[in-house]
């Protein structure tokens, strides 16, 4: 029975499969103790006003294509004025060349503001707000599901500038690709098979096995549990899973979208408050492709990957080794989760 720092695998180099897919991370938890000569990322400390005039995301003003963002006073939801994907992609001509493929990817991309408040975070908008982002998440899903030109949606968010993300307003996208994309196909391809070879549920069974343990367990709700994965690569990696097998978000009900709204905000405080910084990350839902074919192996969850390793200021960066060969991690998900279970829910802006 392996359960990490409890073997000792603390302080020796050892490497963890990843059974979504199929991948191998390096973990070199001695590492922790190697000084930091590199480059320091500058905090986030920016204190924002709750309407920016010259914010293409907040009511009433003016995006960068030119539209005009109407007064919303809750989500607000519109194709992206630079998407990477249109619905009409022209045919491309035929590859002969088996080594040189390529071929037409049409789509659709979103933007969904969570909140007209340009200075608040998922972390800071309390449960009944976020409610209305998991509301708006399911409707974009069904709508976008139920073409038949599109095979996958990808709802996500990039938080913080560290993470590429461009503006600060609380907003993520939605991408529906007309082919299943490459990470979301190696997980139905690993699930797919689990449930052939064993009769049950791969995350079902994992997340069993995480909540006898505790270990890697950072907090649960009544219907989701929130785990630092056996084999995470970013220094503060987590899943959310929910407790029953579900294969998209569409299945949730009232009571399972309300504890979704929360455990989001409950994990976004606890971030926050790890290095009293706002918390940078790149959030996405992985769920059941929409290709018109079953997907009973499927259990929808939630990736989280910062990229901060030990302070607000040092980040993890993938380079040589990791680009080249496979991830590798110094900090132990074991620790990682220590950790985050510390952390107060209390957001660290919002104290006194």
């Amino acid at each position: 029975m392996f359960v990490g720092v409890s073997m000792g695998y603390d302080d020796s180099a050892h490497r963890r499969l990843n059974p979504l897919t199929g991948e191998w991370v390096l973990v070199s938890p001695h590492r922790t103790k190697r000084p930091w000569q590199g480059q320091l990322e500058e905090p986030d400390r920016t204190s924002l006003a709750a309407h920016d005039p010259d914010c293409y995301l907040c009511p009433g003003n003016v995006r960068a294509g030119g539209a005009v963002n109407p007064d919303y006073s809750d989500t607000f939801i519109f194709t992206n004025d630079f998407a990477a994907l249109l619905p009409e992609t022209p045919d491309l001509p035929p590859v002969t060349d088996e080594l040189l493929v390529a071929e037409a990817e049409p789509g659709v991309c979103r933007v969904l503001c969570y909140s007209p408040r340009h200075d608040l975070s998922m972390a800071r908008l309390g449960r009944d707000r976020a409610r209305g982002v998991v509301d708006a998440w399911c409707g974009e899903f069904a709508d976008l599901g139920g073409r038949a030109d599109i095979g996958y949606v990808q709802i996500f968010e990039n938080r913080g500038q560290v993470m590429g993300c461009s503006n600060p307003h609380p907003h993520g996208q939605i991408w529906a690709t007309g082919s299943v994309p490459m990470y979301p196909a190696a997980e139905d391809l690993r699930q797919r098979d689990y449930l052939a070879r064993n009769g049950e549920c791969l995350l079902c069974r994992y997340l069993a096995r995480e909540l006898a343990e505790g270990e890697r367990l950072v907090f649960r709700n009544g219907s989701f549990a929130v785990v630092v994965p056996f084999w995470a690569v970013w220094p503060f990696e987590t899943m959310i899973l929910p407790a029953r097998h579900m294969g998209s978000i569409l299945e949730m009900t009232p009571a399972e979208r309300d504890d979704l709204a929360e455990v989001m905000v409950r994990l976004g405080i606890r971030y926050d408050n790890l290095f009293e910084t706002s918390f940078p990350y790149s959030m996405g839902i992985h769920q059941q492709p929409v290709d018109g074919r079953d997907h009973p192996h499927w259990h929808f969850h939630l990736h989280y990957y910062p990229p901060l390793l030990r302070s607000r200021s040092v980040r993890k960066f993938m380079v040589g080794f990791e680009m080249l060969a496979m991830p590798q991690r110094d900090l132990t998900p074991e620790s990682a989760a220590s950790r985050l279970r510390a952390m107060a829910e209390d957001h660290y802006l919002e104290r006194g």
